[in-house]
């Protein structure tokens, strides 16, 4: 496995993996993948990686987005991470987050924060293994298909950044 940067190219197959985690309706509160103009405009211009097989199939992707506009949070910034149903399991999860993990300390950003459905035990288990900890519940935080569900906050402070 390969981790590279994620460029307009992956993005085909990214969304594919993107709409295959939509539909578990464990991994966000989006019902749709975006366009690529979309995806790009939300999300930060660095730090954006794909992990690819020997074949050079995406088999999952990261990326960050900021959590506000204000200039006193440029260091701070909201982790994505997908991973192809085939390849779970494979620890492309693990190397991906580590790689973004090593890239976005390398753009200056002091704090990753991720909000996870408590339902999802493995990226959970994942962010956990890379320093992530447990900020707090949000409840009721959003509705998905007319339920509303909860959020974990979670939040990993750089050691050498900040």
């Amino acid at each position: 496995m390969l981790v590279s940067a994620f460029t307009a190219a992956h993005w085909p197959a990214a969304r594919a993996i993107y709409e295959a985690g939509i539909a578990t309706g464990q991994a966000t509160f989006a019902t749709e993948a975006p366009t690529w103009e979309a995806w790009e405009a939300g999300h930060l211009p660095h730090s954006r990686l794909v992990a690819l097989g020997a074949a050079g199939q995406v088999l999952g992707w990261a990326a960050l987005s900021p959590v506000s506009s204000r200039c006193v949070y440029a260091g701070v910034a909201e982790v994505s991470i997908y991973i192809a149903a085939e390849a779970r399991g494979q620890g492309v999860g693990r190397q991906l987050l580590g790689a973004l993990v090593a890239a976005s300390e390398a753009q200056g950003i002091w704090t990753l924060q991720a909000g996870i459905f408590p339902e999802n035990a493995a990226s959970l288990a994942l962010h956990a293994a890379h320093g992530f900890r447990l900020v707090g519940r949000r409840e009721r935080i959003g509705q998905l298909a007319g339920a509303w569900h909860d959020t974990l906050l979670l939040e990993r402070r750089s050691a050498t950044v900040g």
